[in-house]
């Protein structure tokens, strides 16, 4: 089997390839991801990942390059990650009670061959009505600050989550069901024992968890 590269700086993603067994490489990648472009959200976050895979294979020949984007969406806004606390507490003020879609574009690239696929996988997340001290003490427990929409589901900040429809590893960072399902398409197999099913359902104990059929 080809050398697996995980084109990307995130250490959750990282976290999410090691948790279920596969053997890779990390080369962070950065692209100027420009959430102020005209592309709609779900073209932007599969555009940011193809331009990262793309990067990565020049640096990897003849391996599988797997790269990613996460972006969450409100309305017509754009949730990136919070450059500072105060837009961090305007973030989450903005998303208390409402539902969120959360868009990760991942892009698999076989840098030996033409290979190529790209995909975007949506997550709806819902949130329960927050008041200042509850938004104000999760910031200052600096979570939010890396994260895109300003909270980490794996985290603190599954204490935000009144429920989710979707793939819980797609908030964090990367739709592991819909990666495993493509990644076999290039030869790639889980180690024996991983669940395929567990790979989009949150963890035992969830308070807002509702796992989704196979």
């Amino acid at each position: 089997m080809k050398s697996i590269v995980l084109a990307s700086s995130s250490p959750r993603r990282k976290e999410l390839l090691e948790s279920i067994g596969l053997k890779f490489t990390v080369d962070a990648t950065e692209v100027e991801e420009d959430i102020g472009s005209k592309l709609k959200p779900a073209d932007l976050v599969k555009a940011i990942s193809l331009e990262k895979a793309t990067a990565a294979a020049a640096r990897h020949p003849d391996s599988i390059i797997i790269a990613a984007d996460t972006l969450g969406v409100l309305g017509n806004m754009l949730l990136g990650k919070p450059r500072s606390t105060a837009e961090a507490i305007a973030m989450l003020r903005i998303m208390s009670g409402r539902c969120h879609r959360v868009l990760t574009g991942f892009t698999i690239l076989d840098s030996g061959g033409d290979s190529r696929v790209s995909k975007v996988v949506e997550t709806r997340v819902y949130f329960k009505k927050l008041n200042d001290e509850e938004i104000e003490n999760y910031v200052r427990s600096n979570e939010p600050l890396d994260k895109a929409g300003a909270y980490a589901i794996q985290g603190i900040g599954s204490s935000l989550v009144e429920r989710i429809e979707g793939d819980y590893y797609n908030v964090i960072g990367l739709p592991l069901y819909a990666l495993v399902s493509e990644l076999k398409k290039f030869g790639v197999t889980l180690p024996v024992g991983v669940s395929h099913v567990s790979l989009r359902n949150p963890p035992p104990g969830s308070p807002w968890r509702k796992p989704l059929a196979s």
